[in-house]
């Protein structure tokens, strides 16, 4: 049986979940709730023992992080160039503007929407963690 692609902004609206976490949901990196992955399964038309083998998949706690292959994907390349070359500079902005400590990966949220622009559209992406000071 062939099931029918789910959008990601129809399945994040199933699950009342942001779009960006619920697509890191569905590749694996967070787990669903029962009652998120049972919504998924249910939209996507999944029966009997496929619904519950996706549904247990959905749950399951993930290893989290990426596959090392996936570096040699081009945007995830131009994604991790680009903190390489601007880490280092928002680090020193953190410290600067924060204190001592770091933005949180777990406190957090990430969003992207399209930008027209006269010389081609642009993505922007807003990386939104709660700061994390240091304590000694």
């Amino acid at each position: 049986m062939t099931h029918p692609i789910l959008p990601k902004a129809e399945a994040a609206a199933l699950i009342d979940a942001p779009v960006v976490w619920t697509t890191a949901a569905l590749l694996g990196q967070h787990p669903l709730s029962a009652e998120q992955a049972e919504a998924i399964a249910r939209r996507l038309g999944f029966e009997d023992a496929e619904r519950r083998a996706l549904v247990e998949s959905l749950r399951a706690q993930p290893t989290r992080g990426g596959d090392p292959a996936a570096k040699n994907d081009p945007t995830i390349y131009r994604l991790h160039e680009a903190l390489s070359v601007y880490g280092p500079a928002l680090k020193a902005l953190i410290h600067e503007e924060f204190g001592d400590g770091i933005m949180s990966a777990i406190n957090f949220q990430v969003n992207l929407h399209r930008r027209p622009d006269p010389e081609g559209d642009r993505v922007v992406i807003t990386l939104d963690g709660k700061f994390l000071d240091y304590r000694w």
